[in-house]
């Protein structure tokens, strides 16, 4: 077994993709497939399935992934602590959501690879739970989450920043020149929503409720600029974090409705386990973050 076929193999999980793996490592496609068949070969089992063009961890995969994982952050750990000099090197593996990811991260993103160029940044999209899972499954180094304060024994959080939530609407919908609303004027409209794992859409149902709505009339979206163009469109209301929405609501491609969500207290915050050794690319990557999101 060698640390080279162990990286390949964390990469691939990560990426799901061979073309993205070879890409990442240096590799041809070619060279990926040998890796893992040679790795399978040793341990006896099959890691991964092809699911067209995606690659899937079989359940022994899943298994294998974090004695992988560790394998590779000790190697990391034993060169840093036989050679500290030199330009700093290695990898940091990032989760997060879309709306993090689009409107919060990329000045961080910057900033850190002009100060650490040497450093290479792995992100997953992930979203509600799995950003949680992969840290403790050990996925992944760092993961953002926009979400109430996390309070875990085996996860540490920083916050980053405080964020509010808006309701809008197109400057043509029927609802946009109102000074003030009361719950019977939802009633027959749609509502465009993330879907209901979501933690911030599940607090603004509980939230209807209590003010005495009906079931809402709704449609469900994967993705934050799904919401926006339709809301754009005049289709329904959204419901969003305000990051998301400063163009839109500068340029009055949208308004927002007078409406309280001061009950959705969500904060962003970074994550990491408690028990992982911060390399000195991963601790670099953290005091970045917090010098450039707090």
């Amino acid at each position: 077994m060698e640390i080279r076929q162990l990286k390949t193999f964390c990469t691939l999980a990560s990426t799901c993709s061979f073309n993205q793996t070879a890409e990442l490592l240096s590799y041809v496609p070619s060279t990926i497939t040998m890796q893992i068949k040679s790795l399978e070969e040793e341990l006896g089992v099959k890691l991964l399935d092809r699911l067209g063009k995606r690659v899937v961890l079989t359940d022994a995969g899943q298994q294998f992934l974090p004695y992988a994982t560790k394998i590779l952050n000790d190697v990391e750990e034993a060169k840093c602590i036989s050679s500290q000099q030199g330009e700093l090197a290695g990898t940091v593996v990032i989760g997060a959501d879309e709306v993090l990811c689009a409107y919060l991260l990329p000045s961080l993103f910057k900033r850190f690879r002009a100060e650490y160029p040497g450093v290479r940044l792995l992100f997953r999209p992930l979203s509600g739970q799995e950003l949680k899972t992969s840290l403790r499954e050990g996925q992944a180094d760092v993961v953002f989450v926009l979400d109430e304060p996390v309070t875990s024994k085996d996860l540490h959080s920083e916050f980053l920043k405080d964020e509010t939530f808006q309701l809008v609407v197109s400057s043509d919908h029927v609802l946009a020149s109102r000074s003030a609303l009361v719950i019977d004027d939802f009633h027959k409209q749609h509502f465009l929503l993330t879907e209901k794992n979501c933690s911030y859409r599940t607090y603004f149902d509980q939230a209807l409720l209590k003010k005495g709505a009906d079931a809402l009339t709704e449609l469900e979206f994967h993705s934050v600029e799904a919401i926006k163009q339709c809301a754009v469109a005049g289709l329904g209301i959204a419901l969003l974090p305000e990051m998301a929405l400063k163009k839109e609501l500068s340029e009055a491609e949208l308004v927002a409705l007078p409406w309280d969500l001061s009950e959705i207290c969500f904060s962003a915050q970074m994550l990491w386990h408690r028990e992982k050794w911060l390399s000195p690319s991963m601790t670099a990557f953290i005091q970045v973050a917090k010098n450039e999101l707090q």
